[in-house]
């Protein structure tokens, strides 16, 4: 059965919503560090406590199996109305760096209930096509990150109150909007028990193991690319100081490229095969880690954004792709389970890979930085080359 045309554009509309509080507090750093005295250290701090508030988030949504156990609209529409919430807490005076932090793991957290639960309600919908679904659902998830960055361009003038308010009331949205429309879809199975060894259980399929080493390559340089692309548009001015751009403007429109590359990656894998698009993408991304010494010294703006443009399609377009792998190879009443426990461990990677880059972002080039973030793409292309 068919489901309703409204259901897709429905659920990609609400992750878009939800998933603005990702990066709401990488938007706003600089307004942050003044009204509360942070240092240079806060970006990564900030970014990272998001990171470890998903992680730990996922893991214990994956170990207690809830959503395979509970409906996906009811955890979603509380995940998103409690993460929103929380997200206001942002506006209080006194707040330091521990409560920023503090703030910002507990938003990560619920996040857990949002973006890996949205998935689950997608693949219970659709069967046949998935790549093409998760490719508009993980688009939106693309979206939600970058918008904060254009609330943040002087376009638009916000007060950086009205951010955290306006990523707060759209996440409340998002919530309502699944749980009022969306119910259980016709592929889902609803598990028998509460299962904790499942989050071990799915990686003995050699095929779903593949596809979540591939994910958890891709993740090493996806978040840290997105959480310092501000750096390395402010690094090329600093070079070329003749150049100027817009920081915020292009910081959106470099991360949000990016949806139009889970579009095209998920029509492509329609047709020539999720697996092949997904090590294409991956290996298009490894190549422009390594080519990223060259551009930062390339006197041309146009070829230096062009690059980053393409840099910001390639970057995500193969996530939707190993969630639709990651789901393909699971039992159907484990794929909540599945696809949380894969994002849990993706996203723990992502922590390392912030708090090094951070770390070596004190003590390098920031023309040569982004050259650490190829480690990611080599070990994933290496674990898909092992299976068949």
């Amino acid at each position: 059965m068919k489901p309703p045309k409204y259901i897709l554009p429905l659920i990609v509309f609400s992750q878009f919503c939800c998933t603005s509080l990702w990066f709401a507090g990488n938007a706003i750093i600089k307004d942050l560090s003044f009204n509360f005295g942070l240092n240079e250290s806060a970006l990564g701090q900030l970014t990272s406590a998001v990171q470890f508030g998903f992680i730990v988030g996922t893991f214990l949504f994956a170990l207690l199996t809830i959503t395979d156990r509970f409906s996906a609209s009811k955890v979603f529409f509380f995940s998103a109305l409690i993460a929103g919430l929380i997200n206001l807490l942002s506006l209080y005076t006194e707040n330091t760096i521990v409560s920023l932090i503090s703030i910002r793991f507990v938003t990560g957290f619920f996040l857990a209930g949002i973006y890996p639960v949205g998935m689950k309600i997608a693949s219970d919908y659709f069967e046949k096509g998935l790549e093409k679904s998760l490719s508009y659902l993980v688009g939106a998830l693309v979206l939600g990150t970058a918008f904060p960055h254009l609330l943040n361009t002087k376009l638009l003038d916000f007060d950086w109150r009205n951010i955290i308010i306006s990523t707060s009331a759209l996440s409340i949205l998002g919530g309502a909007l699944i749980l009022i429309f969306i119910k259980n879809g016709p592929y889902y199975k609803k598990a028998p028990h509460f299962d904790s060894r499942k989050i071990f259980k799915v990686f003995k399929n050699k095929s779903f193991k593949s596809a979540a080493f591939g994910y958890f390559g891709h993740m090493w340089e996806l978040y840290t690319f997105w959480a310092f692309v501000p750096l390395m548009l402010n690094s090329y001015l600093k070079i070329h100081q003749t150049k100027s751009f817009n920081i915020p403007l292009y910081s959106f429109l470099i991360i949000s490229i990016g949806s139009m590359g889970c579009l095209i990656g998920g029509q492509l894998a329609h047709r020539y095969g999720t697996k092949n698009i997904a090590k294409a993408s991956l290996l298009a991304s490894g190549v422009c880690c390594l080519l990223s010494p060259l551009i930062f010294f390339s006197n041309s703006e146009i070829i230096f954004l062009g690059f980053l443009f393409f840099w910001g399609m390639v970057v995500i377009a193969d996530s939707p792709l190993f969630s639709t792998l990651v789901a393909q190879n699971t039992n159907p009443d484990s794929k909540g389970t599945a696809l949380t426990i894969v994002n849990c461990i993706g996203f723990a990677i992502t922590i390392f890979s912030i708090l090094i880059f951070n770390i070596l972002s004190n003590y390098t080039n920031p023309s040569y930085l982004f050259l650490i973030l190829g480690l990611g793409p080599l070990f994933g292309l290496l674990h898909l080359r092992k299976s068949a």
